[in-house]
């Protein structure tokens, strides 16, 4: 299937996003604000990332493209990726990403070609190229573990989306080890800033998971589970 891009909201975020964000941001305000502290310590403590293992493949996450070109901070995923494939610990790169934006390319296309500048073999990089987000990013990506057979993953991104990427990632039944582009991390206030939506993120994740499963939403279940 060719990559593809929508612009209606309900097809990009899915069924039931809009009563999950609401419950999200309810139970946030009514929790003063706790549900949201106890997922942002989450947030930092994947950030801080572990010692790699040995996996099936390196998972690196799309990101927007600028120009058509890979942006500083999809580089910066792209080179830890090509890293951690140079030092063995995976015998192939999974470059995820659809077309985004105004791009005329896919974020897969423009990371396989970066990789393969940096000397990975493209036929080590397998592509997904029909997802708009991070969750479809794993939601599409699943179809290859499943189909090859894949016990784990080196999942990697920006240190701060981590978390949440790895709470997407086991919902679907994926097993991952988060491994982060210290790169890519933004500075200063800008990185407390993403922390917290970060940690909102993942609140709205839970919520909705719980959400759909009390309403017993099939549909809903679907795109999570």
């Amino acid at each position: 299937m060719p990559p593809h891009r929508s612009d209606s909201w309900r097809s990009y975020f899915g069924p039931g996003a809009a009563s999950s964000f609401l419950l999200a941001s309810a139970t946030a305000c009514l929790g003063l604000g706790l549900p949201v502290a106890a997922q942002l310590r989450r947030v930092l403590r994947t950030a801080r990332g572990a010692k790699p293992q040995a996996c099936d493949a390196v998972l690196v996450l799309g990101r927007a493209l600028r120009g058509d070109q890979p942006t500083a901070v999809f580089r910066a995923r792209l080179d830890h990726a090509a890293a951690l494939f140079e030092h063995g610990w995976a015998p192939r790169v999974v470059v995820a990403g659809g077309l985004t934006g105004d791009a005329s390319r896919s974020e897969a296309d423009a990371g396989q070609e970066y990789l393969v500048a940096r000397g990975v073999p493209v036929a080590s990089i397998l592509r997904e190229d029909r997802s708009r987000h991070t969750l479809e990013n794993l939601y599409f990506v699943r179809e290859d573990w499943r189909r090859h057979g894949w016990r784990s993953l080196l999942l990697v991104s920006d240190p701060l989306h981590l978390a949440r990427a790895a709470a997407y990632a086991e919902g679907l039944g994926m097993e991952v080890v988060p491994s982060p582009a210290v790169a890519a991390a933004p500075a200063g206030i800008a990185y407390a800033l993403r922390a917290l939506r970060e940690a909102f993120f993942l609140h709205w994740y839970h919520v909705g998971v719980a959400y759909s499963r009390m309403i017993r939403s099939r549909r809903m279940l679907e795109r999570v589970t």
